[in-house]
């Protein structure tokens, strides 16, 4: 217990005495006349990132489930296509390697094995982060492949009013490449983050991608060189 005889240092915490005179002065602590108060530490970007991944997650779910075996109208040739594509997680999309931090690493298997889960039907499902979120070049993408019944529906569900739950805004058709099918780009409000995102839609997959710290516009710019990475026909 501090003797209460004893002066104390001004704003100095209660029971720290003043040293005798000519004595070395105590430690400097925070707070202190002329010591500075120590910086916040500074906050994690992760919490917003796994909100977006669960909407992502939700919405691809949500499409996930029409997948279904081909309808009397389809063509043999477009149904054996779509039985043979696969979704694969290359060692580096749009120029982004692999992201192996632990907790990315776990929600995107979480990702990939929720769709597995809730899409029965489905031949293979992804999830996979790229890049660093602290040097603002993030990528996640999620998808599923199977024989989708109707691809622009899946799309339509995915991109309009705010399906995502990621306040898109412009959303604007988008070439979906050589492979076919149809893509939709948008920017988004990924928790007080901008970010873009694109989604397409085929008869044998339905992909998801988000740019953070970008725009529709400049995730558009990737989609083909992102969709030849991840979706193959075996």
């Amino acid at each position: 217990m501090s003797d209460p005889s004893q002066p104390q240092y001004p704003g100095a915490p209660a029971g720290q005495p003043v040293p005798p005179a000519g004595a070395a002065p105590g430690p400097a602590y925070a707070g202190q006349p002329g010591v500075p108060m120590a910086p916040p530490p500074k906050k994690s970007k992760a919490g917003r990132i796994i909100l977006i991944v669960i909407a992502a997650v939700l919405v691809l779910c949500l499409g996930g489930a029409a997948v279904t075996f081909f309808l009397v109208r389809d063509t043999v040739g477009e149904v054996i296509e779509a039985t043979q594509t696969r979704l694969v997680t290359p060692d580096t999309l749009a120029g982004r390697e692999l992201n192996t931090d632990p907790t990315f690493q776990g929600l995107a298997e979480e990702v990939a094995t929720g769709l597995a889960a809730d899409v029965p039907e489905s031949t293979s499902s992804i999830g996979a982060f790229y890049g660093d979120i602290e040097q603002e070049n993030l990528v996640m993408i999620a998808g599923v492949s199977g024989v989708m019944a109707d691809p622009d529906q899946e799309l339509a569900d995915a991109t309009e009013g705010d399906a995502t739950g990621l306040g898109m805004t412009d959303v604007t058709d988008v070439d979906a490449g050589p492979k076919g099918g149809s893509a939709r780009c948008g920017d988004a409000d990924l928790e007080g983050i901008p970010g873009g995102v694109c989604v397409w839609a085929s008869r044998g997959a339905l992909v998801m991608y988000v740019f953070y710290f970008s725009t529709g516009e400049e995730a558009a710019g990737s989609l083909v060189e992102i969709r030849d990475a991840v979706e193959q026909t075996s």
